[in-house]
C-alpha cells in the first residue's frame, strides 16, 4: 500500500540528517568514526550515575518516577541556576529556565515559537546543522555570515543589517555557537561578541547562544558569554548536559527572558508535557556532587591528547592549499580541502577504505563549502585518528591526481 497520499506536505520539510545515516554504517560495520559529535566513553560517569541512580530510584522515587512541571524539576532547575552563575553565566532578574529535552528540543521551539514564514534570521556560514533542519521547518529566510579565525565576521553582519533595512526588512534572531563552534572549532574574539551586541541593540533583535562546547577549552581563549554581555535582555542563552555528563539523559536548557521562556514552556507541552524526571533527579545530583565537575575535567585531558594528535595528523597528511583552524577547545575541526575536491562524493570511498566524515556542504545555509568536511575528535581512539586522517589524506592525494 502506498501511504505517500496520507503523508502531509509538512514532512518535506523533516529530512534525513545525514550525520544519523552516517552513523548507521558506523554501527553496521566497523570503521573508524569522525562523523557524530559522541563523547569518549571513558570520559561517562558510569560507576557514580549507576549510585545516583540507584539513591534517587529509592530514596526519591514517589517523585523522581512521576510526571513534572514542564518547565523542569524545581529542585533540579535551582540547581542548574546555581551551576551556570558558577561558570560566568550571568543569571538577570527578570530571566528563567526551562530543562529541555537535550539542546535540540531548544532549537525546535525556536522554530515553533519565534519565526514566522519569511522572517529573515542569521547563522555563521557554515553553522550547527541540526539548527538549520529545525529552522528550516519553519520556512524562514536564512542569511549566512562567514567566519574567519576569530568567529563570525561582524563587520560584514552590520553590512547585511544595514542593506536589509533599506529594503524594509528586519532580521528577527541571530544564531551563533561563539565558543568551539561547531563545526569549524573556531571561537569568536570578545571584541566581536560585544559587536555582536551592539548590533543586537541597534537593529533591535535577538541573539540565540548555543554553548555545549565552552566547557572543553584547551587553550588560552575568551569564554565570556554573550549573556553575560548583554544588558538589555536580547540573549537567551542554551546549552546542555550530553557533553559534560551524558547524551544518554537527554538534558538540555534555555535561559532567557522570562516572557520567551513562558512562550517556550507552553509550546513544550505539547511535545511531550516534561522532560524526563528521572534524568533531571540524577542530573541534580551529579551536579551537586561534583560528578559533573569531574567529567570535565577528565574529558579535557582525554580531548586535548586527541585534538592534539589530529592536527598533528592533518599537518602530516593534508595537501597543500587545504586549510583548518586548530580548535582552543570542542570536539570538532573542519577543514577546507582545495576546491577541486567534493567530499560528498569521495565519502563512499572514504567509508570503503575504513573511515566516515560528515561532508561540509550540509553545514552551509547557501550549499557552498562542497570541498569541506567536519572531522570529530573526541570518540575515536588515538590510533584511530592517525589512522583515519592517513586514509583521507590519500584518498584526497588520489582526487587531486585525477585517481
Amino acid at each position: 500500500m502506498n501511504y505517500s497520499r496520507f503523508i502531509g506536505k509538512n514532512a518535506e520539510l523533516f529530512k534525513a540528517s545525514e550525520i544519523r545515516e552516517l552513523l548507521k554504517v558506523v554501527e553496521a560495520r566497523k570503521v573508524i568514526s569522525f562523523a557524530g559529535g559522541y563523547p569518549d566513553p571513558q570520559t561517562l560517569p558510569r560507576e557514580a550515575l549507576a549510585k545516583i541512580a540507584y539513591e534517587v530510584i529509592l530514596n526519591q522515587g514517589d517523585k523522581a518516577l512521576q510526571y513534572a512541571p514542564t518547565k523542569g524539576v524545581t529542585v533540579f532547575r535551582e540547581t542548574l541556576l546555581k551551576f551556570l552563575r558558577d561558570v560566568g553565566v550571568k543569571v538577570a532578574g527578570e530571566d528563567d529556565i526551562i530543562v529541555t529535552t537535550g539542546s535540540q528540543q531548544g532549537l525546535d521551539l525556536i522554530s515553533r515559537t519565534i519565526i514566522d514564514p519569511g522572517d529573515y534570521i542569521v547563522t555563521e556560514n557554515p553553522t550547527y546543522l541540526a539548527a538549520l533542519t529545525a529552522f528550516r521547518t519553519a520556512r524562514p529566510n536564512i542569511v549566512g555570515i562567514p567566519v574567519d579565525e576569530r568567529g563570525m565576521r561582524t563587520e560584514v553582519l552590520e553590512d547585511k543589517l544595514r542593506e536589509l533595512r533599506s529594503q524594509g526588512k528586519r532580521v528577527k534572531f541571530v544564531y551563533t555557537v561563539p565558543v568551539a563552534h561547531n563545526p569549524t572549532g573556531i571561537t569568536m574574539s570578545l571584541e566581536r561578541k560585544k559587536h555582536l551586541i551592539e548590533l543586537a541593540s541597534q537593529f533591535d533583535f535577538i541573539v540565540f547562544e548555543d554553548d555545549p562546547y565552552s566547557f572543553f577549552v584547551f587553550d588560552e581563549a575568551d569564554v565570556t558569554k554573550l549573556k553575560t554581555l548583554d544588558s538589555e535582555g536580547r540573549v537567551v542563552y542554551m546549552g546542555t548536559l550530553s557533553k559534560i555528563l551524558s547524551p544518554g539523559l537527554r538534558l538540555g536548557w534555555a535561559l532567557g527572558p522570562r516572557q520567551l521562556i513562558d512562550v517556550f514552556e507552553r509550546a513544550k507541552q505539547s511535545m511531550d508535557l516534561n522532560t524526563t524526571t528521572l534524568s533531571q533527579f540524577i542530573a541534580k545530583e551529579a551536579i551537586e556532587r561534583g560528578v559533573v565537575a569531574e567529567t570535565i575535567e577528565r574529558a579535557k585531558r582525554v580531548y586535548r591528547v586527541k585534538r592534539d594528535t589530529m592536527v598533528e595528523s592533518l599537518s602530516e597528511n593534508m595537501v597543500e592549499n587545504s586549510w583548518w583552524v586548530k580548535p582552543v577547545g570542542g570536539l570538532f575541526i573542519m577543514v577546507w580541502l582545495p576546491e577541486q575536491v567534493d567530499t560528498k562524493a569521495m565519502l563512499q570511498e572514504a567509508a570503503n577504505e575504513g573511515v566516515v566524515y560528515v561532508p561540509g556542504e550540509s553545514f552551509f545555509v547557501d550549499g557552498s563549502g562542497k570541498n569541506t568536511m567536519r572531522l570529530n575528535f573526541s570518540y575515536p581512539k588515538v590510533e584511530e585518528i592517525r589512522t583515519g586522517v592517513e586514509i583521507i589524506g590519500r584518498i584526497v592525494k588520489r582526487k587531486i591526481r585525477g585517481g
